[in-house]
């Protein structure tokens, strides 16, 4: 079996006598301890790290650096290109320079003299460029041929033509335009005179106008439908235009009954006095009631007490429904 412990040195004579520092220290070529000469200085002892001592510092700096001057603290790890850089001094009022900067451009402040400046500015550039402009024209102009400028002449005398042209069609278009219109509006007043004409004679607008106002009273049952019919066939036949009994408006197709000893007129009942209204000549309609043998004379033979009035102006305002007919139509001629 090998033995690994390592065999302690053999004591020879050499080693007697000596201290175990002393044997430890080494030799030269004769066993014999090397020791300091009196010429020769000690050599300074190596320190390894973490042997308690410093180790002097490597490079140029480290030989730069005084003794005893203290090292620089290293700097710390990733700070480099990436680190933020040191923003500038700052004033009174914590701001820097950049943000004073900022803050005397934004928002611009305008007065309202370099508006008005900004505007005379823009004004002058405009008529510089016109006047630029139309000089290039007078210069192409005057550098032009005599051809040439024969040729823009008779091109500008045709279009002058051709404007005329239109304008005075233009204006025979507005001139027909008028007359038309003038035409229709012609039409349509007398479109709408005829409608109001129409509504009178049909009892669907009221009317006004000189005429008679006539009261008959009379007992009970005195005066029937049939004498009343008499008397309004007078004053048709004297030219009334628009008749109104009490709050009935008499038209072409009004008719009379009778109810006992009461009147009805388009099926409404009738109470006395009967007070008739009929707008139309005072002049033609109060003779034809008056005549010999007329309305007046046969009411007041029945004991009717008749009252005939002329008046400037006579208001019916009594109003009926048209009446849509079932088979006539209006026909254009």
């Amino acid at each position: 079996m090998n033995d690994d412990r390592t065999p302690e040195p053999e004591d020879t004579g050499a080693d007697r006598g000596r201290t175990p520092e002393e044997r430890t220290e080494p030799r030269n070529g004769t066993g014999a301890a090397q020791r300091p000469g009196p010429g020769r200085q000690p050599l300074p002892e190596e320190k390894t790290p973490g042997s308690g001592g410093e180790r002097p510092a490597d490079g140029p700096a480290a030989a730069d650096a005084p003794s005893g001057a203290p090292t620089p603290p290293a700097p710390a790890p990733g700070a480099g290109a990436d680190a933020p850089a040191p923003e500038g001094p700052r004033d009174e009022e914590g701001m820097t320079g950049r943000q004073r900067m900022r803050a005397a451009l934004w928002p611009p402040r305008v007065s309202r003299a370099q508006l008005i400046a900004a505007l005379l500015l823009c004004v002058l550039g405009l008529g510089l460029a016109i006047q630029v402009r139309s000089t290039s024209d007078a210069s192409v102009l005057r550098g032009a041929r005599q051809e040439d400028l024969v040729r823009i002449l008779d091109e500008i005398g045709d279009q002058t033509q051709r404007l005329q042209d239109e304008q005075q069609r233009l204006e025979e278009q507005r001139t027909e335009l008028e007359n038309s219109s003038d035409q229709a509006e012609e039409a349509r007043r007398q479109t709408e005179q005829k409608e109001q004409q129409l509504g009178v004679l049909a009892g669907t607008v009221a009317a006004e106008g000189p005429g008679l106002s006539i009261t008959v009273s009379a007992p009970q049952g005195a005066v029937d439908a049939y004498k009343l019919l008499d008397a309004i066939q007078e004053l048709r036949a004297a030219g009334a235009e628009a008749i109104q009994i009490n709050d009935v408006r008499v038209v072409a197709g009004t008719f009379f009954t009778q109810d006992g000893d009461r009147v009805r007129i388009d099926g409404q009942r009738v109470e006395q006095p009967f007070r008739i209204r009929a707008i139309g000549d005072p002049q033609d309609l109060e003779p034809a009631l008056n005549i010999p043998g007329g309305v007046v004379q046969s009411l007041e033979k029945e004991q009717a007490t008749v009252a005939v009035t002329r008046e400037e102006k006579i208001v019916v305002d009594a109003l009926r429904a048209a009446d849509r007919p079932d088979y006539a139509r209006s026909s254009p001629q």
